[in-house]
């Protein structure tokens, strides 16, 4: 089982999910750590290769998780966030591939 790492603010931004929101990327993120694939995603090229999205939806709106599970070591989150509008926000992407970017030169890739 990889070690889950969370970069940034991500952390904290996850645990500002709701409550049934917070349980389900749990569920999810567990679910990529034992090398099976989240029930709901879509892979995020843009940001870089390998970056993957959960995508989560309650009574509470539309959550994301935006993470990266190609290394043999971890699965590194990159970002968590609540969805505002249909379309993800550029700051929310920019952010991502900023922190995408980082991880790269961390481990000299």
């Amino acid at each position: 089982m990889k070690v889950l790492k969370f970069h940034g603010s991500s952390l904290g931004d996850l645990r500002a999910f709701s409550h049934a929101a917070r349980r389900e990327a749990g569920y999810q993120l567990d679910r990529v750590q034992n090398g099976l694939a989240p029930n709901d995603w879509k892979p995020m090229p843009t940001i870089g290769i390998g970056v993957q999205e959960i995508r989560i939806r309650d009574e509470a709106g539309a959550f994301r998780v935006i993470y990266v599970a190609k290394f043999a070591n971890a699965v590194h989150v990159r970002h968590c966030f609540q969805k505002k509008t249909q379309k993800t926000s550029a700051a929310d992407l920019d952010l991502a591939s900023k922190r995408y970017a980082n991880l790269a030169r961390e481990l000299g890739r």
